[in-house]
């Protein structure tokens, strides 16, 4: 499964019809060079973020005024989930529309699905961390919403035991954020790609 995920990304041989620009606008490999984009930016932010109520956005507000570049590398990170996002999502709506999420192709299309739900999450849950006063509003209200459905009530308690912004649902949020989704996006891109490369005859553009 690894050698097929490293020839996807780096294959030996490109065929001349797939340089083209066409309807596909190779949305999925640009997500995914979005998220390494994320995963690169973020991790030169660990090196200045204090996860904990009463630094956090002091540590924020030291990166954009005291480092140089930093101001530009909290954008980057900032621009880059946006993208991400998007990106994903308009992948998802090509798969739609082209009818790509069918036989033999299904388990493909779950996993993808999977991608975009977790895409969501990794958002959501990056949002809390500069500990603003739009993050805290932000994740309350989702929160608030979240109970609302079935389940919500188990999973609010699981993420925010001890209320939006205090100690230990931030720092739940922060493990989340840079650890636990990240590697489920990671997981779920090899088997994506690996089973786009099972399915390379099936579609006329791969």
């Amino acid at each position: 499964m690894i050698n097929e995920f490293l020839m996807h990304l780096f294959p030996r041989v490109v065929p001349r019809k797939n340089l083209t620009v066409s309807y596909t606008f190779c949305l999925g490999g640009l997500a995914f060079t979005s998220f390494m984009l994320l995963a690169a930016s973020g991790g030169l932010l660990l090196f200045y973020y204090q996860a904990s109520p009463e630094k956090a956005f002091s540590s924020i507000l030291f990166l954009e005024s005291s480092i140089w570049g930093g101001r530009y590398l909290r954008s980057l990170h900032r621009l880059a989930s946006h993208f991400f996002l998007v990106l994903i999502l308009l992948h998802t709506l090509r798969v739609v529309l082209t009818g790509a999420y069918q036989k033999p192709r299904e388990w493909n299309w779950v996993l993808g699905c999977g991608l975009l739900l977790l895409a969501i999450f990794e958002a959501y849950t990056g949002y809390l961390l500069p500990m603003d006063q739009l993050a805290l509003w932000a994740t309350q209200t989702g929160m608030e919403l979240a109970a609302t459905v079935p389940m919500g009530s188990f999973v609010r308690g699981i993420l925010v035991p001890d209320g939006v912004g205090q100690p230990m649902s931030l720092l739940r949020f922060y493990v989340l954020h840079i650890m636990l989704v990240p590697l489920g996006v990671l997981l779920l891109s090899f088997l994506h790609f690996y089973r786009i490369r099972k399915n390379k005859g099936v579609l006329p553009y791969l």
